[in-house]
């Protein structure tokens, strides 16, 4: 029996490079319609890796993934936020919806010791949320995450770097840069499996929160990873 192309291309198994790519059940909502229509799956990708990228921490980066976090530790999800710049606001983080039962912390004093508890934590499985903060990561390091990521289980994989990190090769399947606007955030797609976005989407933010603390709560030194085992 012969088949035709429109019925090849019907199958969710084909992507079309102008269009964006099927992936029902790998992704998590963001909470931001916006986005969501903008994005394959409609949501953050599970299983690869995600990177969002602005000029300096702390000027609303974490505003785009809370509505994710909050409902994944709602259901029992483990979080783990990985060598965050300052000290997370417990406070602001339990406003915004997030179990903190659910929330793990992993200290890393320097570049080589992130990339270790990263991987451990994406390997070991029990962790459906990652968010890491990497100043200074090289694109072979970056490919090292992205395979941890997809033997994770499917977990949500956020690297947070800076805005000059646009100009390097990454692996990422989803790239995307912000800065502050008006009524809450301007996001510029990057990178998706997809045609570019055109212009930047205004995301508005109904109760911003302040999820960082700031410079007078630094996250301690200290000598090695230091992690909260994730539950199987």
């Amino acid at each position: 029996m012969k088949t035709s192309l429109a019925d090849i291309l019907s199958q969710h198994s084909v992507w079309r490079g102008g269009a964006l790519a099927p992936g029902p059940g790998r992704t998590v909502p963001t909470g931001f319609a916006t986005l969501d229509r903008e994005l394959p799956g409609a949501g953050w990708p599970r299983g690869a890796l995600t990177e969002i990228l602005g000029q300096r921490e702390g000027v609303g980066e974490l505003q785009l993934v809370l509505p994710a976090l909050a409902a994944l530790s709602a259901s029992g999800r483990r979080v783990v936020w990985l060598a965050p710049p300052h000290l997370p606001y417990a406070p602001a983080l339990a406003a915004a919806g997030v179990d903190l039962e659910h929330l793990s912390v992993v200290r890393a004093p320097g570049r080589r010791d992130g990339l270790w508890a990263a991987e451990q934590v994406l390997r070991g499985g029990g962790c459906h949320a990652l968010l890491a903060w990497f100043h200074d990561i090289r694109y072979a390091e970056l490919r090292r995450l992205a395979v941890a990521a997809e033997a994770g289980q499917g977990a949500f994989v956020a690297l947070f770097r800076p805005a000059q990190a646009a100009h390097e090769a990454s692996p990422a399947c989803l790239r995307i840069a912000f800065e502050p606007a008006p009524e809450g955030l301007a996001v510029r797609i990057l990178k998706r499996r997809g045609a570019l976005v055109a212009r930047p989407l205004g995301i508005k933010i109904e109760r911003p929160v302040h999820a960082l603390g700031g410079a007078s709560f630094p996250m301690p030194r200290a000598r090695g990873p230091v992690a909260r085992p994730c539950p199987a």
